[in-house]
């Protein structure tokens, strides 16, 4: 059996983001949690996320079961903090970025940090993404991969979707959210996540 699969959701999402994904695995004997992140539309900072996602799965799985880990939009930054602050890359198999400002977005430059601190931590050249740029050979012993495409306009460049480690995959859709929810997309993920 494959290790437990975690799936974060990003920024003005819910759990209910996966809701295809989760469908198109239905058959996997992949034992699943997909945690709910209140964000407060952006105002909760990224380092608290990542804690709260930390508490589910040591509540869900314990503190030693291995995991593989999938993050969309934002909830590849959270599943990055947890991976390399929070010690999840001891524990973690494989870690899936999809369409996540691993490097920034653009989109995010105008938010005030004093208002909205966990959107604004996803500025390019955030403190807390120069921090996971320093520490990010924490993730060389997992199986990473970085997903984009090309015409995202939430995480934009595309680029700045890429992980320093791992492999990179250009889907051939056209808008982020069909990076979750275009069947395309879902063939690509399916086959990924079902490999052993």
């Amino acid at each position: 059996m494959r290790p437990p699969l975690v799936l974060v959701h990003g920024l003005w999402d819910t759990p209910r983001v996966f809701r295809r994904l989760i469908q198109a695995l239905e058959d996997s004997d992949q034992p699943l949690l997909t945690p709910h992140l209140p964000h407060r539309l952006g105002a909760v900072p990224l380092r608290q996320l990542a804690r709260d996602l930390d508490r589910q799965i040591r509540a869900r799985f314990g503190a030693d079961q291995t995991i593989d880990l999938f993050g969309f939009s934002m909830g590849g930054v959270v599943g990055r903090i947890w991976l390399q602050e929070l010690n999840g890359a001891q524990r973690a198999r494989r870690f899936f970025s999809v369409g996540s400002p691993q490097h920034g977005t653009l989109t995010a430059q105008p938010i005030p940090r004093a208002l909205l601190p966990g959107a604004a931590d996803m500025k390019v050249g955030s403190a807390l993404l120069r921090d996971l740029g320093r520490s990010s050979q924490a993730l060389a012993a997992l199986d990473c991969r970085s997903y984009f495409c090309h015409w995202d306009l939430m995480v934009c460049p595309y680029w700045t979707a890429q992980l320093p480690w791992g492999d990179q995959q250009v889907i051939d859709v056209w808008t982020h959210q069909q990076l979750i929810s275009h069947p395309r997309a879902l063939n690509v993920f399916r086959e990924h996540l079902t490999a052993a």
